[in-house]
């Protein structure tokens, strides 16, 4: 029995001392082991394009790399006369004075937008309103030459022209899928604001399809609040991948700057429109020879249809194409073919989607009773403003 307390008072004694011992001189080891968290950090993380749709790339330097050589700056003249005071032309001043009469004053006036080179040949996309009148147009170019420019064909109707220049080799841009265009995609908007010299600013698709604005007669346009200003009329508005998608061409403003509100005319349309000015020498497009009011709700009510049933026949032209198939003013045209027109807007660009010379199915409501005409299409003529 002593023998044993004494080993159970040794063990104990030995047992106390490796606790003090751990205690003051290892006390970590009595601690409960903290959490491991690891975080993997990149120390230079490298800058990349965006390769898909939903990537978002860090700088977009590369897609500008890409397209800011074939975005030109373009510079327009035009002799102006001014005319002398209106007085001076009565009869009774030219009496006393003859041929004493100051002679009216000429003047250049200046002006300038941008615009993109499509092909190497030398073809170049700009808005009409930039060139309109002018006497001598000369571009820009990236290496810093700035040749004379020659107009190949306007189209005022989508405020587009087409110049061209007497080089070979030129850096184009490539054209991307404006009609895939979603909003909240991620736009650029390159150009020549103010005469500064080449710009780039940064946005977004705000919207597609905008129209009845007023701006131009076919209207489809790109909204982006990438900034646009005076100057960049003509220039491009490309993708995150460098590819055009737009001609930048109107911006809404009630001070004459960026609001965040611009618009651009989609790449496919001017793409179409340039080929036929090249091709044709103008833009050829059907034209039927009617005027059209939309369906408001109180006129719908009236005829006891729906708001956007149809369009209201509201004038047709004398011996145009229209009257000849029998359309009457009060008819109410439902569907062109197998397209249901519910405004006006819609008839214009259906029609006018058509060639010269094809045939047309109009599905007429008369008197509320429905009526089927055969119309040939023929050309919208040219407009001049």
């Amino acid at each position: 029995m002593g023998k044993s307390l004494l080993f159970f008072f040794q063990l104990l004694t030995a047992i106390l001392a490796a606790l003090i011992f751990v205690l003051f001189f290892k006390p970590e080891l009595l601690q409960r082991p903290a959490p491991v968290v690891e975080i993997t950090e990149q120390a230079a993380a490298p800058i990349i394009a965006a390769d898909t749709r939903n990537s978002g790339p860090v700088s977009y330097a590369d897609a500008v790399e890409r397209s800011a050589a074939a975005v030109v700056n373009i510079y327009t003249a035009k002799l102006v006369t001014e005319q002398r005071n209106p007085l001076l032309n009565d009869p009774f001043f030219q009496r006393f004075f003859g041929d004493q009469l100051p002679a009216p004053r000429q003047r250049l006036e200046t002006s300038l937008g941008s615009g993109v080179i499509m092909s190497a040949g030398g073809y170049i996309l700009t808005n009409n309103h930039v060139i309109q009148g002018a006497d001598e147009i000369r571009v820009a170019l990236a290496n810093g030459e700035t040749p004379q420019a020659k107009v190949i064909g306007t189209d005022p109707e989508t405020d587009l022209a087409v110049l061209k220049i007497n080089y070979v080799k030129l850096p184009t841009v490539t054209l991307g899928q404006s009609n895939a265009l979603r909003v909240g995609d991620v736009v650029l908007a390159i150009g020549n604001p103010f005469g500064v010299g080449q710009t780039v600013t940064l946005g977004i698709v705000s919207a597609t399809g905008r129209s009845q604005l007023g701006i131009n007669t076919f209207e489809n346009f790109i909204q982006t609040d990438a900034a646009i200003n005076p100057g960049n009329s003509g220039g491009a508005l490309i993708n995150a991948l460098g590819q055009l998608v737009g001609i930048n061409t109107a911006i809404f403003s009630k001070s004459g700057g960026s609001q965040g509100i611009g618009f651009a005319i989609p790449a496919a349309l001017a793409k179409d429109v340039m080929q036929q000015i090249i091709e044709n020498g103008r833009v050829v497009r059907g034209w039927l020879g009617v005027e059209a009011q939309d369906l408001t709700p109180e006129l719908a009510e009236s005829f006891k249809l729906e708001a956007g049933a149809g369009v209201l026949i509201a004038g047709v032209l004398r011996l145009g194409p229209a009257e000849v198939a029998g359309l009457r003013p009060g008819d109410i045209l439902t569907h062109i073919n197998d397209v249901h027109v519910d405004s006006s807007f819609t008839l214009l660009n259906t029609i006018a989607g058509y060639k010269p010379g094809q045939s047309l199915q109009l599905h007429v409501l008369r008197a509320g009773k429905p009526l089927e005409l055969t119309a040939t299409v023929a050309e919208r003529p040219q407009s001049n403003t």
